[in-house]
């Protein structure tokens, strides 16, 4: 039985003649957190982008849990961008409950209580009438969490969520995102810091659009082969493995 949350097969997206996403495959285990690792311009937005649905591909297969992204499967789906998208002049609470009425939460004294639940979640109860444009961006960071959950989807992806923050909400942000995954929820989340990608329980390398290694973070460190190796060195390690191949070709 595949226990995968997603299956990629073959992924091609290109912006023009830029081949920005380079015949990816891999597979996310289900009630997991997966992270995309890789620096600015590797692909790792634009691969989020396919996996919710909101690019196609120009080949290659995408099913999360089991079906492909559309507009059908949305409610499966909860999306934090890199740059939150909220209405400004809407308070925390209209924010959050907007996007519940999106997803589908009718029932007006459910969706009531859910939200009251997710804003305490993010931990924003007393800011939970003011103006999300008089918040600080550590604030509009949490309410974008929140819109992203609050329909209790079993896929979050999460695209750089702790950029920004300070030491302390981004402790904050990954233990709510171990609670999520041990609730049965899957994460993937993109970041380029390495701070993130140890937290995450399994990961993908990118680099140029291409998957260069996938592995838990202890894999990727013990095959450098080096004690002590930290990620930033596995990261390093993979590129250098890759260029020799390459060059070997």
């Amino acid at each position: 039985m595949n226990d995968a949350a997603i299956t990629i097969r073959n992924l091609v997206f290109n912006y023009g003649k830029l081949k920005v996403i380079d015949d990816v495959s891999m597979e996310i285990p289900a009630g997991t957190s997966f992270g995309l690792l890789g620096p600015n311009g590797s692909g790792k937005t634009t691969l989020i982008r396919l996996l919710v649905g909101l690019l196609r591909p120009a080949a290659g297969d995408i099913r999360c849990q089991g079906k492909a992204p559309s507009p059908a499967t949305a409610r499966l789906i909860g999306y934090m961008p890199q740059l939150p998208s909220l209405y400004t002049e809407l308070s925390v609470e209209q924010n959050i409950d907007f996007f519940a009425r999106i997803y589908g939460l009718k029932d007006q004294k459910n969706r009531k209580q859910r939200v009251a639940e997710v804003i305490k979640l993010v931990d924003l109860w007393p800011k939970r009438q003011v103006q999300v444009m008089k918040l600080s961006g550590g604030m509009k960071q949490r309410v974008s969490l929140g819109c992203a959950i609050v329909h209790q989807p079993p896929l979050i992806f999460l695209d750089e969520p702790t950029v920004g923050l300070d030491p302390e909400l981004r402790v904050h942000f990954w233990d709510y995102f171990e609670n999520l995954t041990q609730s049965g929820s899957t994460l993937v989340v993109s970041s380029h810091t390495m701070d993130d990608a140890a937290h995450c329980r399994k990961l993908a390398f990118l680099r140029q659009g291409k998957v260069i290694a996938i592995g838990s973070p202890e894999e990727l460190r013990a095959a450098t082969g080096t004690a002590g190796s930290t990620l930033e060195d596995a990261f390093l390690y993979f590129i250098r493995l890759r260029e020799v191949k390459q060059n070997d070709a």
